[in-house]
């Protein structure tokens, strides 16, 4: 058996189901890469557009100098159910917020990374090298890791800028091994097999993804309920639906994922196979030191409270019904967070009834944070 078999043997014990090896040369995606940049589209994700990210993107071997191989590694997470995608009309109540598919279990960077190296030091002791510089990424450095999954065979970039396995579909975690020891490259993936098929962009509620398979993440649900730290745009609001944390759509959709066969998924990632979700009306009284304590480990700190509590008014307003309103009244008289303030003002505004307008002329009063000012009286006047 090579050692490149036995390398993917190791891979696969640890969970790793799917593996491919590649050479560390320039890919053939970075110009892409630097027009989406040079658009805009990275939106508010700065750390993406520095000097350094753009070296490394266009030349892996500037992370590692003696890389010699990348092992390109896959890890399945759970698929959520068939209904988990943008919904139309009301849900029924009590409303769910929905969280993407791979947020439900632990944060997978706290899983890969040390599964990443074991697998280093199991290839050190198998060739017996005393110095073994290498390098592990998941979702964590600056690695156009979808070109390398190409490369090594893998799957080929899907109009929705995701890895598609052709037997195993795109609900995969991504991980990487700079190697510096010359391996076997695999054969890349050089077939299409999206073909004609536009249903990620045609279901897409905001309508990010772009022509040439790359993103607008400032209209993308991922970007503005995980990265994006300011404002929620009005206009993209109800393009949220009753998503808080990610999106899942454009996958859901996917007819390879629909076909595909369904991996085993470690019980890690998956503890919730039916609906898991935020429930809308206790979560906002949860207090900073209380998000924090509940949430840890799980990728929904990412966001942080503001960001989590900011998108869970959103959904309350793209579902509006009376029994919201106490909820958004406590948090606009109650929440120090003037971010989330403003956007409950903003689902009050969507509600039918009385008591949201009653609810936002009271807050009129009080409010000091110019931003949610504006906020109330825009709520108040689409009421009118």
């Amino acid at each position: 058996m090579t050692i490149e078999h036995l390398i993917k043997a190791e891979a696969e014990r640890l969970g790793f189901t799917i593996s491919g090896i590649t050479t560390p040369d320039p890919p053939v995606s970075f110009p892409r890469y630097k027009s989406w940049i040079e658009s805009g589209h990275h939106a508010g994700m700065d750390y993406l557009a520095t000097p350094r990210a753009s070296t490394a993107r266009a030349n892996p071997r500037t992370l590692l100098s003696e890389c010699q191989s990348i092992l390109v590694l896959g890890i399945p997470y759970a698929r959520p159910p068939v209904d988990a995608g943008f919904p139309e009309g009301h849900s029924p109540f009590p409303l769910t917020g929905k969280i993407a598919a791979y947020a439900w279990g632990e944060d997978y960077h706290n899983i890969i990374t040390p599964r990443l190296e074991k697998l280093a030091k199991w290839l050190q002791n198998q060739l017996d090298m005393k110095e073994f510089s290498w390098k592990g990424y998941t979702d964590t450095g600056p690695i156009l890791e979808h070109d390398l999954a190409m490369r090594a065979g893998l799957g080929w970039i899907g109009r929705n800028t995701n890895m598609i396995h052709p037997r195993k579909g795109s609900y995969f975690f991504l991980a990487e091994l700079l190697l510096p020891v010359t391996l076997q490259p695999d054969e890349p993936f050089e077939q299409d097999r999206c073909g004609s098929c536009q249903r990620c962009i045609q279901a897409c509620p905001t309508g990010c993804i772009l022509p040439d398979r790359t993103i607008d993440a400032a209209r993308c649900i991922s970007y503005l309920t995980i990265e994006n730290k300011a404002d929620i745009p009005v206009n993209l609001r109800p393009g949220l639906g009753n998503m808080v944390f990610g999106c899942d759509i454009c996958q859901s959709v996917c007819p390879w994922n629909n076909k595909s066969t369904r991996a085993k998924i470690d019980p890690i990632f998956h503890p919730d196979p039916i609906h898991p979700g935020l429930d809308l009306h206790t979560v906002f009284d949860l207090s900073p030191q209380e998000f924090n304590t509940q949430y840890s480990g799980s990728p929904l700190k990412r966001a942080k409270r503001r960001g989590i509590l900011r998108n869970c008014a959103v959904v309350l307003g793209n579902f509006p019904h009376s029994t919201h309103i106490p909820v958004l009244k406590k948090v606009l008289t109650t929440e120090f967070e003037p971010l989330v303030r403003g956007h409950a003002a903003w689902a009050l505004g969507n509600i039918r009834d009385q008591k949201a307008v009653e609810a936002l002329k009271e807050a009129l009063q009080t409010e000091n944070d110019l931003p949610v000012l504006t906020e109330i009286r825009n709520a108040l006047n689409q009421l009118k």
